[in-house]
């Protein structure tokens, strides 16, 4: 009985599942601004695709909505959050307590999505011991141990990621947010998600370039 939704889940396309995600959020700030009901038309404007593609997504999963009537926002959302497992909280552990670790750790918007910082380790002695948004830092040397985390986040220089990485993995981390800027490839039993900040502000470089010229050309 249970196996074929999930093998359907299984084919679903990786760009869906991010798109998903956005479709959360909008939700979510919909929701908050106290509105019932919303049609694809403006899920997929804020969301910035087309209401085909909202509707083709959401197909994957099964019956959404009622034609001509919309989409109640907090079922939906109910929904989206289910499907991304958001629903249910997540254990993170964080390495790194630089800038960016600190910053990360201090993000209120993770709490929304159930994701939970519950420990941070880093590298540095000047580091262990202090306690950032109630979290005491503890050493990366106290690592590979049992930590009961589903999630781990990379805040470490470059050329530390991998042996960070696999200190996660060992410790069973099955899934990697990496801001370190080295692309990680960990095998297939670890989902990694790599977000280089220098990549992404090269993007907006060419594109803030090519604006400036239609501007003034």
């Amino acid at each position: 009985m249970g196996r074929p939704p999930m093998e359907k889940r299984s084919r679903v396309p990786e760009p869906t599942i991010s798109r998903l995600a956005t479709y959360f959020r909008c939700l979510a700030e919909l929701q908050d601004q106290q509105v019932a009901v919303v049609s694809s038309e403006e899920i997929a404007f804020r969301a910035g695709v087309k209401a085909s593609q909202f509707r083709k997504d959401l197909s994957y999963f099964g019956e959404f909505g009622v034609q001509g009537l919309g989409y109640p926002v907090p079922h939906l959302l109910r929904r989206v959050s289910s499907i991304l497992q958001l629903d249910q909280a997540h254990k993170v552990a964080l390495l790194g307590a630089g800038n960016l670790g600190t910053a990360l750790a201090g993000f209120p918007g993770f709490s929304r999505w159930g994701f939970q910082i519950l420990w941070i380790f880093d590298a540095s002695p000047a580091k262990v011991g202090q306690s950032i948004n109630q979290i005491v830092v503890e050493s990366s040397s106290a690592l590979p141990r049992p930590l009961g985390a589903d999630l781990g986040i990379l805040a470490v220089p470059t050329q530390a990621a991998r042996e960070a990485a696999q200190l996660l993995v060992d410790s069973g981390v099955t899934a990697l947010l990496n801001f370190t800027g080295a692309h990680l490839h960990l095998g297939p039993q670890v989902t990694v998600r790599n977000v280089d900040l220098t990549h992404e502000l090269a993007v907006l470089a060419y594109h803030a370039t090519q604006l400036q010229k239609a501007v003034d050309p």
